[in-house]
């Protein structure tokens, strides 16, 4: 069945909001004003279709549009680019609310709002802003961003992607690996070596000579989301589309930073929901004459949930103050991440156990949560990489060398 088939199902999105500690006091009316918006948005059009896509593996493209309408693509970055205007809690706010529907969702809009516009804007010129950002946020244009390879994952400075001066031009090669977005992407920036063995970043357009991207099959894990190679063949890239404000390093590790920082929201997300689905069905099963609810091991399985997420609301919001002055750290930001995310990890598991057999079933989200957050515990630097981060921040000592 092709994907212009799969309907709407009659399965109702019954996701309430979970505040334990208040911290929606500590939220503006625009926070609150735009995560209610985002999850009207989720419940109308993704959850009666997401479990669908995610069984067969396809990509809901068409919600692209929609992301861009409820203001998903850069919701911090300026709204003369096309972004939102809004601040770092808003935009985490918005991520928490994709991924507590699904992380491929969320990684949709998180890939072309922190790693393509946020580039784009931050390193490049004013005219690549204005050629590329307003169709990015409209989602007339979609982007991918092309930094690990196929032998090159946590160590980004061995890529072997490389760019060569030819004259007007650049001669790109190399390839690039578990990009997402990347089969239907129109734009992807890439991070490629020069001659000198500086890392810069270019702008590569679908439809250049030997570019392809081809799609990665067989995903246990995202498989609402699209992910696929970068490959290039003597790929003529005009020194226009170079962004000219970065080199190094730090161009992508910035870019990754802020996507960083959205996971750190997003992933509580997916752990609300699993606690929002096992608390439901902890008082509606019921076993040996009583709710599942009444039992002190599931009480004390819904207790260390809510405990653990409160922790994590808290990590977040905290972090989003910092970043709104500019002084969320990296080492912060990895911290924040790896924990939420293990954090949601574990809590998916829990819920599995609450729900039973019916937990491994597409009629909860429970299963399909802890297979994604299995790969968003990976992405964007793995698990341990944060942990190193971290552990080069407080003694001093890098780790990686």
């Amino acid at each position: 069945m092709s994907s212009d088939h799969i309907k709407k199902s009659s399965k109702t999105d019954l996701y309430e909001h979970h505040d334990y500690y208040g911290i929606d006091e500590l939220l503006s009316e625009d926070h609150l004003l735009a995560r209610q918006a985002v999850r009207e948005w989720i419940k109308q059009e993704v959850s009666p279709i997401i479990e669908e896509y995610a069984q067969r593996s396809e990509c809901p493209t068409h919600l692209f549009k929609g992301l861009a309408e409820i203001g998903a693509f850069g919701p911090s970055l300026p709204t003369e680019y096309g972004g939102g205007g809004m601040d770092e809690i808003a935009y985490g706010i918005i991520m928490q609310e994709l991924e507590r529907c699904d992380s491929g969702i969320r990684s949709m809009a998180s890939v072309q709002g922190s790693l393509v516009m946020y580039p784009i804007y931050k390193y490049g010129n004013e005219e690549q802003r204005r050629k590329y950002l307003p169709k990015l946020g409209s989602g007339e244009f979609i982007g991918c961003f092309g930094l690990t390879e196929p032998d090159h994952g946590s160590n980004p400075s061995g890529m072997v992607t490389n760019i060569k001066d030819d004259g007007d031009s650049y001669i790109l090669n190399g390839a690039k690996m578990w990009i997402t977005n990347s089969p239907v992407a129109d734009v992807a920036v890439v991070w490629a070596k020069d001659e000198n063995g500086k890392i810069k970043g270019l702008i590569v357009e679908k439809g250049m000579k030997g570019f392809t991207a081809p799609e990665i099959h067989g995903k246990w894990s995202l498989r609402a989301s699209v992910t696929g190679e970068l490959v290039f063949e003597d790929v003529r890239v005009p020194k226009a589309n170079l962004l000219p404000n970065v080199e190094g390093l730090k161009g992508p590790l910035g870019c990754l930073s802020k996507a960083r920082y959205g996971i750190a929201w997003g992933a509580i997300g997916a752990a609300l929901d699993c606690y929002d689905s096992s608390l439901r069905y902890s008082k509606e099963r019921h076993q040996f004459g009583k709710a599942l609810g009444q039992f002190q091991l599931t009480q004390k399985k819904l207790a260390e949930m809510i405990t653990e997420i409160t922790k994590a609301q808290l990590l977040a919001w905290r972090l989003g103050t910092l970043a709104n002055k500019g002084q969320a750290t990296p080492g912060q930001i990895s911290m924040a991440k790896r924990n939420n995310v293990q954090m949601a990890l574990e809590i998916a598991r829990e819920a599995r156990q609450i729900h039973g057999g019916m937990g491994i079933t597409g009629e909860y989200s429970i299963m399909r949560h802890m297979m994604n957050l299995e790969s968003v515990i990976t992405y964007e630097g793995t698990h341990d990489i944060h942990l190193l981060i971290t552990g080069m921040d407080v003694t001093g000592y890098n780790a990686f060398s």
